[in-house]
C-alpha cells in the first residue's frame, strides 16, 4: 500500500516536472521523511528572486489546495508547516503568482510511527557521497538498521548510518531501513541525475537530412507540379476535342 501510494505520488511528479521554465523549491530539514508533530519549511527561488510565489500540493485526501488556504502559514518568501501530520504527505511544488514559472516537485511523506529513513529530498547528482539514516523515535542506545534498496537487503550498520559512495544511475531505487526494536520505515525514492550533462545526447544526425529530404520534396512539388496539371489538362482536352465528319 505504501510503495503503491508512493509510485502514484512519483507519477504525480513526473507530470507536473514537464514544463519549459523552473524555479528551484527546497525543503527544511532537507529531507523526503517527517516524524508526525516536525516543523517544516518549504522555499521557493528562481534568478534570485525570493518573492512572488504560490506553494502547493497535492495529496491522497486533497488536490492542489495552497499554502495558507487549508495549510501550512505564508511567512514571507516561505511556506511553514509548524505541525506536520501523515494527512500532509504529498507532492509539493511552487508557482509564479502569474502561473509562467513552476518549480520541481519534491515527494513528502510523514509518519505516525516510530522509524523513519533520512534520505536526500532532492535528486542527487552521479559521483556524489549519498548518507541515509535510520532514525527512531525515542533513540536507543545500540541502533543497528538494515537497509533496503527495492525489496532487497543491501546491507546492515550498527550506527543506522549507511553511505553510499560515488552513486551511478544503478543505484536510483526505492529505499526503507528496518530495526528490530521500531520495526520497518516507509519508502523513499531516491533519484540520481546524470554527473555528465555534455553526455546529454544531441540531436539526431538524421533530423537535419529528413529536413533537407522533404524541403527537397517541397521543392520538386512546386517546380513539377503546375507541369504535371497541365499536361493532364492538355491530354483530356485532346481525348475530348470534337471531330469532324466527312461526308
Amino acid at each position: 500500500m505504501e510503495e503503491s501510494s508512493l509510485l502514484w505520488r512519483l507519477l504525480l511528479t513526473s507530470l507536473l516536472c514537464c514544463t519549459t521554465k523552473q524555479a528551484s523549491l527546497t525543503v527544511r530539514p532537507s529531507r523526503s521523511q517527517f516524524f508526525s508533530w516536525e516543523s517544516v519549511s518549504l522555499s521557493c527561488e528562481a534568478d534570485g528572486s525570493f518573492a512572488g510565489w504560490m506553494f502547493r500540493r497535492n495529496t491522497s485526501d486533497e488536490e492542489e489546495t495552497t499554502c495558507g488556504a487549508s495549510w501550512g502559514k505564508v511567512d514571507g518568501s516561505s511556506c511553514h508547516i509548524s505541525y506536520i501530520d501523515p494527512l500532509d504527505s504529498g507532492v509539493y511544488w511552487c508557482e509564479s503568482i502569474e502561473g509562467s514559472t513552476t518549480s520541481n516537485t519534491v515527494n513528502i511523506t510523514v509518519t505516525g510511527g516510530e522509524v523513519i529513513l533520512q534520505s536526500p529530498v532532492l535528486p542527487v547528482t552521479e559521483g556524489e557521497d549519498v548518507t541515509l539514516s535510520c532514525k527512531t523515535r525515542p533513540t536507543p542506545s545500540d541502533l543497528t538498521a538494515g537497509f533496503y534498496k527495492n525489496g532487497f537487503l543491501i546491507g546492515t550498520k550498527p550506527a543506522g548510518d549507511m553511505t553510499i559512495h560515488h552513486v551511478s544511475k544503478s543505484d536510483e531505487g526505492l529505499y526503507k531501513c528496518h530495526t528490530s526494536s521500531h520495526g520497518m520505515s516507509r519508502p523513499s525514492w531516491i533519484a540520481v541525475l546524470d554527473g555528465n550533462p555534455t553526455n546529454a545526447a544531441p540531436p539526431p544526425a538524421s533530423a537535419s537530412a529528413s529536413a533537407h529530404v522533404v524541403a527537397r520534396l517541397v521543392f520538386h512539388l512546386v517546380v513539377f507540379f503546375p507541369y504535371g496539371v497541365s499536361t493532364v489538362l492538355m491530354v483530356s482536352l485532346y481525348r475530348n476535342r470534337p471531330t469532324c465528319n466527312s461526308e
